[in-house]
């Protein structure tokens, strides 16, 4: 084996080309299984944090940002490794680090920074990633920069030596298989311990196949191939082309945080959609550095240029079914993304500058994550930075010879100026057609000329900016931005009602309250008396003269206009920012104003908050945490209900608000009653037809008390009934299977 890799540039014919492809076969295949760890870790050590800092798309962004700085310390360790001199030097010394940074192994969770309380959450979140699992994933990463550059001095002479780049579609191909696998297979068949000890035992084979090619190395010849991979005889690239790699590398890193943020905060709450911008990111590697791509650059770049411009348009719209959108923003990312990497894959250098390429662009992969995950949202109230990024990609696009010729310097003024008279007629009704053929010449125009960079720009702004304008603006009276995500209050005039403000955080509606004086204080929503969370806390008020309560989630407050003098209530809330807007009385008043209880908080994540709290302590527990598509599993296992029933009194009881548009959350929960040793009712409420708008929503909830007899009343309302499982395994901290979930509700989306 060793001789085959070693002696390939003596070989001919038949035997020659054999030998070439086993040796790209050994290489990709070692490439491939590395790329594989790589991304089957990410999700897998995300889910190991989870029950310490809940659920977010922040945290996937923070998380994506750290990995993209740990892949920069391992294509640098690649890089100066390089220096070391022979290939099998370098191999002995990589298959040290291997083995030094398998020592923190089996895959855990350190605890050395305490608990998320102690840091700012994404400084906590980076430095346990880093103590937990930075150094084998740093060692992973440089394999595929480390292999590609083995390759070419090993098989220096052959044809194949002068495209090693050959080997990263596999390892992207590895990548994205990983990715796919672990919602769809290892999730939902395998228990989180037998995940990391999968994964742990995985990195040892990893280091055995490494092993191989260390020893093929020893006995390859390549002291008397040139010294190449970063030594002085390739011609150091220009600081101006450098940084070009850099840029093209950080604007798809961004787009790729920015779209999954714009998605989930503007057009759809949907589980797993972090998956699909990430696979379609790892997709354009694939086809970008193929050897024949499947998408031609010329192709791609008119494909992008349309699709990037109904982009521009529909951020001033509402398309409806939500999917257009959603598949209309994907394809701009991907395609946008695709002509980046074109331009990278272009511009690569020789094999001997191949670790210094690969530098770069993992540095552009760093900029662009980290400017999302930690600048743009103390810069921007909202998720801004997607557009601002995809307007910069306009100038990856070919910037043609010369000057303007006039007739294109007229297609040029002719878009401008049909945008410019579109603002002008805005408002006149008689001219509502002739403003919409204005805008379409505008993108016409912007489309002509999509082969001049700068002038695509100049109609792409100009678009976005009409667009904007003419769009009916939204009744937003106030947007906040922090690390769990953005807070939206706006205002809507609804039938029956009057005038009322909503809190939405993302696509989630969160809560909402009346403006008129004497409609201010009436719980609307998923908490209006008429449902089950408004049923219970009814129920339990008449039978108890003083309750303390807790809830977990705040919302906008609405609960706290159910206490009276003698209650108590503490929310668990892990956003300061919903604290600080259902406090303020400029925004709502449920809790100062409606509420006649005492009432009080704690800022942290509920399941580490509420363990603070003294046994058998509350009369009543919400948990209501589940709503948006970044649901908490953590909160909805079996350890999760044991805290929750050793908190409230032997005849008090839990209320689980399980009402999602996209999970089923019934039925494990139902299990995790019953492992729990609790017993639990369920109920599937819907408003009677004709209800108001907000006064009555559908809700589906779970009541879950220590004993039946805590149960009894509401086991005599004919609207509860006995909580099923519906055979699903039950969830622990160990084991939970959201993608499940979300098949039963495709399956039966009212149950």
């Amino acid at each position: 084996m060793a001789e085959a890799v070693g002696r390939s540039s003596t070989t001919t014919g038949a035997a020659g080309l054999g030998a070439a492809r086993f040796a790209r076969g050994l290489f990709a295949g070692v490439v491939f299984s590395g790329a594989g760890l790589v991304f089957l870790v990410e999700p897998m050590i995300a889910k190991l944090v989870l029950p310490l800092l809940g659920g977010s798309p922040a945290v996937w962004n923070t998380s994506l940002a750290f990995f993209q700085a740990a892949l920069l310390a391992g294509y640098a360790y690649a890089h100066l490794l390089q220096r070391a001199g022979s290939v099998r030097r370098q191999a002995l010394i990589h298959l040290a680090m291997l083995i030094a940074a398998g020592a923190i192994l089996p895959l855990r969770v350190s605890h050395a920074l305490g608990d998320p309380r102690s840091l700012p959450p994404a400084l906590w979140l980076t430095g346990v990633l880093a103590l937990s699992v930075g150094a084998p994933f740093a060692a992973l990463s440089a394999t595929a920069p480390l292999l590609q550059a083995w390759y070419a001095r090993l098989r220096a002479g052959e044809p194949d030596a002068e495209n090693p780049y050959v080997l990263y579609v596999a390892s992207n191909l590895g990548s994205l298989l990983a990715l796919l696998a672990y919602p769809v297979l290892a999730e939902p068949l395998l228990r989180l311990r037998t995940q990391t000890l999968a994964w742990s035992l995985g990195y040892g084979a990893f280091v055995l196949m490494m092993a191989l090619v260390a020893r093929a190395a020893w006995a390859a010849r390549d002291e008397a191939a040139p010294a190449r991979a970063g030594t002085s005889a390739d011609p150091a690239p220009p600081w101006s082309e450098r940084l070009i790699w850099v840029g093209l590398a950080a604007a798809p890193s961004s787009l790729m945080l920015g779209v999954t943020s714009h998605i989930t905060t503007d057009i759809a709450s949907a589980p797993f959609l972090w998956v699909a911008p990430l696979a379609l990111y790892l997709l354009t590697f694939i086809i970008a550095f193929q050897a024949r791509p499947w998408v031609p650059p010329r192709l791609a770049l008119i494909f992008q240029a349309a699709v990037v411009l109904a982009c521009f348009i529909s951020f001033s719209l509402v398309l409806k079914p939500f999917v257009v959108q959603l598949l209309l923003h994907l394809a701009g990312f991907f395609l946008t993304a695709l002509i980046c990497h074109q331009a990278l894959a272009a511009r690569r250098p020789s094999a001997g500058r191949l670790t210094e390429f690969y530098l770069a662009m993992s540095l552009g992969g760093v900029v662009g994550g980290a400017f999302n995950a930690f600048i743009a949202p103390r810069i921007f109230d909202t998720v801004f930075e997607y557009p601002l990024v995809l307007m910069l990609t306009c100038l990856v696009r070919p910037w043609g010879r010369g000057a303007l010729t006039l007739n294109r310097l007229t297609i040029l003024v002719a878009g401008l100026s049909a945008a410019g008279m579109a603002l002008a007629l805005n408002g006149f009704q008689a001219f509502g057609l002739g403003v919409k053929l204005l805008l379409a010449v505008t993108v016409v125009t912007a489309f002509v000329l999509r082969d001049r960079a700068w002038a695509f720009l100049a109609l792409c702004l100009t678009l976005a900016f009409t667009a904007q304008q003419l769009a009916p603006q939204p009744d937003i009276l106030r947007t906040q931005r922090g690390f769990f995500g953005v807070l939206r209050m706006t205002e809507l005039n609804v039938p029956g009602l009057g005038l009322a403000r909503l809190l939405a955080h993302g696509t989630t509606l969160h809560g909402a309250q009346a403006e008129a004086p004497d409609k201010m204080c009436q719980p609307l929503v998923y908490y209006a008396p008429t449902t089950p969370i408004g049923q219970v806390f009814t129920a339990l008020g008449r039978e108890k003269p003083a309750m303390r309560i807790g809830a977990i989630g705040m919302g906008a407050g609405t609960v706290a206009a159910y206490t009276r003098p003698t209650d108590a209530l503490r929310f668990f809330e892990i956003d300061p920012l919903v604290v600080r807007m259902a406090n303020d009385p400029t925004a709502f008043t449920y809790i100062h104003g409606c509420a006649k209880g005492r009432i009080d908080w704690v800022l942290g994540d509920a399941r580490l908050t509420l363990a603070g709290e003294p046994p058998n302590a509350f009369d009543l527990l919400l948990v209501d945490a589940f709503s948006s598509d970044s649901v908490p599993a953590h909160l909805l296992t079996v350890e999760a209900m044991r805290g929750y029933l050793a908190h409230i009194k032997p005849d008090g009881v839990v209320i689980m608000h399980l009402s999602n548009r996209n999970l089923e959350l019934m039925s494990p929960v139902a299990g995790i009653a019953e492992a729990a040793g609790g017993f639990a009712l369920e109920q599937h409420y819907r408003p009677p037809p004709g209800a108001l708008a907000l006064v009555d929503t559908a809700e589906d909830a779970v009541i879950v008390g220590r004993s039946p007899a805590a149960l009894a009343g509401f086991r005599a309302d004919p609207r509860w009934s006995p909580a099923r499982s519906n055979g699903v395994r039950v969830w622990t901290d160990d084991y939970t299977n959201l993608f499940g979930a979300l098949v039963r509700r495709l399956r039966r989306p009212e149950r």
